[in-house]
């Protein structure tokens, strides 16, 4: 989840109020946030992306030159500043880490994971036009199968992911030309509420199972050697076979509730969001007026009523994260909503869905086949990894 918000939900490191992303889905964690970033990760010979074979798979290049003294390889400077939590890390870490599209990109092998796993779709998909069209030059490749690929991860997330979570009897399909008359269809502006809705931290477990051991989960964090030392396919289908940890309160990992959770509540805060209530009231949902319409758990209800004494008065986020989940649902009601309004208004508005763009002479006819043919993550990693006796099985469902 990390890895597709933190393409449009960016928060400037000195004024947490500005975002500094481009406001669209446009996998800046893959390819950069700006032309100069992008430009250091091409390799400039048949559209591909810069990348190196390790056990017979598929990775960008490592990103430091000297990890003992944190000097970056030249051909990457520029490329992002690093994190603070990332030059404090040993040398042996930092030989392992990749040279990819933002700062972030390393921090949990799960977003790594992703990462990977475009880098070689965007080469295969370079080849396939090559071969189909010989005359095409390295910047015709490039751009289109850039193109390409951020249709098929929306189409993914919109088909795949938002329908996994929502528990609608009806399924949210990417088309595009049903929707341009439609009043929510504008141009994107990605809003700081949707940052807060975003922030599933409690669906994190403290412990996951790898390579057939349950470690703690902060031990994935800055790890890239898990991920090259099993696979992308074998990593993939291992964590596919575990649930997520419960969205709500009291359910946050120990190591990211002061780290990521109080900054949140801060964040909130220092931005004079609206109520919780407020927010109920601009998504259709009437106005809770007492802290047992929230949620029935009753040490929650205490402690809410603790600590606003007014349920006018409990803030946007806290609310989101002590609301019920429903059955058969992975979300919370206001979250759910605002997820589904996030989905139509903000990626069915990316400009290569537009309707004079949604269509083969923008994606060529392999592109076009592609993004017709591919429905599944699944679809993604069993085309990009080294095959065993039967696919990987890599799905959002238990």
């Amino acid at each position: 989840m990390q890895w597709f918000t933190d393409g449009f939900l960016r928060k400037d490191r000195d004024n947490p109020l500005k975002n500094t992303s481009n406001h669209h889905i446009d996998l800046s964690p893959v390819y950069g946030l700006t032309p100069k970033s992008t430009h250091l990760l091409r390799s400039f010979k048949g559209g591909r992306l810069k990348s190196q074979m390790i056990n017979g798979e598929e990775y960008p290049l490592f990103y430091y030159d000297d990890p003992e003294q944190g000097i970056v390889k030249p051909e990457f400077a520029g490329l992002y500043e690093p994190l603070n939590d990332e030059k404090r890390l040993p040398p042996a870490v930092k030989s392992q880490l990749f040279a990819m599209g933002v700062e972030r990109a390393n921090v949990q092998v799960g977003y790594v994971m992703l990462n990977v796993l475009c880098l070689r779709e965007h080469n295969r998909l370079c080849k396939l036009m090559a071969e189909k069209y010989p005359d095409w030059d390295d910047e015709r490749l490039f751009q289109t199968a850039r193109n390409i690929l951020m249709v098929v991860i929306m189409k993914i997330v919109v088909e795949e992911y938002v329908n996994h979570l929502t528990p609608y009897h009806f399924k949210v399909i990417v088309d595009p030309p049903s929707f341009t008359q439609e009043k929510w269809y504008r141009t994107n502006w990605m809003t700081l509420e949707f940052s807060l809705v975003y922030r599933w931290h409690s669906a994190l477990p403290n412990t996951l199972v790898y390579d057939g051991k349950e470690v703690p989960m902060i031990t994935s964090l800055w790890n890239n050697q898990m991920l090259i030392n099993k696979g992308l396919g074998e990593l993939f289908e291992e964590t596919c076979s575990q649930p997520a940890s419960r969205l709500g309160l009291f359910n946050t990992a120990d190591f990211l509730v002061k780290l990521t959770e109080l900054a949140t509540v801060n964040l909130g805060r220092v931005s004079q969001m609206a109520s919780y209530n407020d927010y109920r009231e601009m998504s259709g949902y009437p106005r809770v007026t007492d802290f047992d319409q929230i949620t029935g758990d009753r040490e929650a209800q205490k402690l809410l009523q603790e600590l606003y004494g007014d349920v006018d008065k409990v803030e946007f986020y806290v609310g989101l994260c002590a609301e019920d989940v429903p059955d058969n649902a992975a979300l919370a009601p206001l979250i759910e909503r605002l997820v589904g309004l996030d989905a139509f208004s903000q990626a069915l508005t990316q400009p290569l869905l537009a309707e004079n763009i949604f269509n083969g002479k923008t994606f060529s006819e392999v592109g076009w086949e592609v993004i017709s043919s591919t429905n599944s993550i699944s679809d993604l990693v069993n085309r990009n990894t080294p095959q065993k006796d039967q696919p990987y099985k890599v799905t959002f469902y238990r």
